[in-house]
């Protein structure tokens, strides 16, 4: 059989039919044509961004799809979470030209999730490798410094190894689904102190307040006028420039509804603060939150507490909170391994940054078991 790999300048351009023919079956929200579009049609993931889509479609007979690539033209490293400035830095002080690149990623999106989609009709394995080889020749034909792939499915990060691209190992606090079967199950498998400081949090941070978890129906263009008020918020105070833009909350709340949850504080029926989540098949994925009032301990009550309550009530098996945070740990949600996959068409750079990711690998497995031993709320066995 024969196969081709055409490249796009829009999502929409393969197709939602097809595209979720080869999303679906993995139950991963983010990789949905519903959440991707969103990204390019509300502005937040489009050219004048520094985002310039460039996906991958793996054709057979027949030009039928058979495994898609969500990839982007990048002019700039801001919202990837897997930081290669220094390589940027170091390569244009020494008279290269880091920017453009290939970014194979969700946009703004720290969660780990496949990166190549394959129909259910296809051999996954097969489609892989031939999105992995179909993105090597797209940086040669573009003649770009580089190809990047971040938060990769383990399997998917593997078979990016064997295929010769530099593996890179992160970090993130995930909480994970022991068998509880309520959020005091949870607790009890906390130590004396962590179990009582949590439940004192909660009950400090809900003193006054209403906390509604909004999903489906529930999620009015006024629940979004307010989220979205409280995203820019902490947008301006912490970033300075906030990556997405009111238009794709309405997208996504208009067609990803049901595998939505925004966490919504209330004080006399006045919404004060919110935490955005996405329901995947077997996982709750936090993403962005946000307070007009400094209540103490709303932060953790709306993105960690209350996840951690929803997950249990639909049987999910992890929450994964987003990047960074050893605040965390004390929460219940542990260290563990992300990755990365990274090519680097010049051999001047990609020695360094080689020799580099080899360091870095061990002292980060090293400091997950280390924060793990050391920090865990749990009782000892």
């Amino acid at each position: 059989m024969t196969f081709q790999i055409t490249v796009h300048d829009g999502i929409a351009d393969i197709g939602q039919a097809a595209w979720d023919a080869c999303a679906d079956p993995t139950g991963d929200p983010f990789v949905s044509y519903a959440f991707l579009h969103a990204c390019e049609g509300s502005g937040s993931a489009v050219p004048s961004q520094g985002w310039g889509p460039r996906h991958l479609a793996l054709r057979g007979e027949d030009d039928a799809v058979l495994g898609v690539m969500p990839l982007y033209l990048k002019g700039h490293s801001q919202g990837e979470y897997v930081f290669d400035h220094s390589w940027a830095d170091a390569y244009e002080r020494a008279g290269g030209r880091y920017y453009p690149k290939l970014l194979g990623a969700v946009p703004f999106t720290p969660a780990t999730g496949p990166r190549f989609l394959a129909h259910p009709d296809a051999d996954l394995a097969n489609v892989r490798q031939a999105l992995i080889q179909g993105a090597l020749t797209l940086t040669e034909r573009l003649g770009v410094s580089s190809l990047h792939v971040n938060f990769p499915t383990e399997p998917d990060w593997r078979a990016m190894t064997e295929a010769g691209l530099l593996a890179r190992q992160d970090m993130q606090f995930i909480w994970r689904n022991d068998g509880y079967r309520t959020f005091d199950d949870f607790l009890g498998a906390l130590s004396s102190n962590r179990r009582k400081t949590i439940r004192r949090e909660r009950r400090d941070a809900q003193a006054g307040l209403d906390i509604r978890i909004l999903t489906g129906a529930d999620l009015t263009e006024d629940a979004w006028d307010a989220f979205f008020a409280f995203y820019m918020d902490t947008g301006d105070r912490k970033w300075g420039r906030p990556y997405l833009t009111r238009a794709f909350f309405s997208m996504v709340g208009q067609t990803l509804a049901d595998r939505i949850a925004l966490v919504m504080a209330y004080r006399d029926d006045a919404p004060i603060a919110g935490a955005l989540n996405f329901i995947g098949r077997d996982a709750l994925y936090g993403r962005q939150w946000g307070t007009l009032e400094d209540v103490p301990f709303l932060h953790f009550e709306l993105c960690y507490y209350q996840a951690i309550e929803f997950a249990i009530s639909r049987g999910l098996s992890r929450v994964e909170a987003g990047a960074q945070g050893e605040h965390k740990i004390a929460r219940g949600y542990l260290p563990s391994p992300v990755y990365s996959s990274h090519f680097i068409a010049d051999t001047a750079l990609r020695g360094p940054v080689a020799q580099y990711l080899r360091r870095e690998g061990p002292a980060v497995e090293a400091e997950i078991a280390a924060l793990t031993e050391d920090q865990s709320p749990f009782k000892k066995a």
